[in-house]
């Protein structure tokens, strides 16, 4: 992917494989796409759906939608401070604003986003035209460019292609950890054939394979390449964790030299060393595992 964005990208980002038994014993070879690598603020899929709408953006305000721990956030104020535009975060929950912020929003605080509370019911509504312009005058955001929730969109899933096209004829399975689907859309679009994207998404709820399918046809006109889902390893739903998900991502940090971020990139690898044990990849497979954060 090339950008005039003077932000220094590292593309394509690091393809390297993880030796590991839960995989070899099983005839299967692990590879870890470390598209955190790409950038130290702007990190793996971040990078690759914001480029597009900051560009399109043209140096405006910069609105966009996340929970009290969205990646989406932080990338997107990371960039208004690279780039020298403003950022508006708007935060799902009114009771976050009387309590002192995360580690995560303060971040992005610090980077210079002005935060933006609502409540969660007009949270779900934020797509509507009449929520959305309400938000935006409470914001004080009325002319600035708006990017929704997880930064999906068809800007985004077009330049999530770019992802796919460096791993063309590496992998025969591609897995990556979802959120809103764009990054999976756009992955796929990309693949060569004979290649597959497996989805894990971090959230419960079942409605993601409909978001991916609407986000291809809107960008591309139709289902493009070979994508799937696996809905079992959300761990409760977003932002949920536990002691069996960290004590995983603990012996694979310890295995592998690897920091393992734990709402999206733990629930991936401990879904493909799942499936490795279930026999769910036949032997002789390889498998790229998409580390975005």
């Amino acid at each position: 992917m090339t950008s005039t964005l003077p932000l220094s990208p590292r593309l394509p980002s690091p393809l390297r494989e993880a030796r590991d038994e839960r995989f070899g014993r099983h005839g299967v070879r692990l590879l870890l796409k470390r598209d955190d690598l790409i950038h130290p603020d702007l990190i793996g899929n971040k990078w690759r759906k914001l480029v597009p709408n900051i560009e399109r953006a043209g140096g405006r305000a910069l609105v966009t939608f996340g929970g009290a721990y969205s990646n989406h956030l932080r990338a997107t104020a990371a960039a208004g401070r690279l780039l020298g535009f403003p950022t508006v975060g708007v935060v799902r929950g009114q009771e976050l604003a009387d309590r002192p912020l995360n580690r995560s929003l303060a971040r992005c605080a610090a980077d210079g986003m002005r935060l933006c509370f609502v409540d969660r019911a007009t949270y779900r509504r934020k797509t509507e035209p009449e929520t959305l312009a309400g938000i935006l005058r409470t914001a004080g955001a009325e002319d600035a460019y708006v990017v929704p929730e997880g930064g999906s969109n068809t800007a985004a899933v077009r330049g999530c292609r770019a992802l796919g096209a460096e791993l063309r004829g590496a992998a025969d399975v591609v897995a990556i950890a979802c959120g809103t689907g764009g990054t999976l859309a756009g992955l796929a679009a990309g693949l060569g054939s004979g290649q597959r994207a497996l989805g894990v998404p971090v959230l419960k709820g079942g409605f993601l394979g409909a978001e991916i399918q609407d986000l291809q046809e809107r960008a591309f006109g139709g289902r493009r390449g070979e994508w799937s889902l696996d809905e079992r390893f959300h761990f409760g739903g977003y932002a949920r964790t536990g002691p069996e998900l960290t004590a995983f991502a603990e012996d694979f940090e310890a295995r592998h030299g690897l920091a393992v971020e734990r709402l999206y990139v733990a629930k991936l690898l401990y879904a493909l060393v799942t499936l490795a044990g279930e026999g769910a990849f036949a032997r002789g497979t390889t498998v790229a595992a998409v580390i975005t954060a």
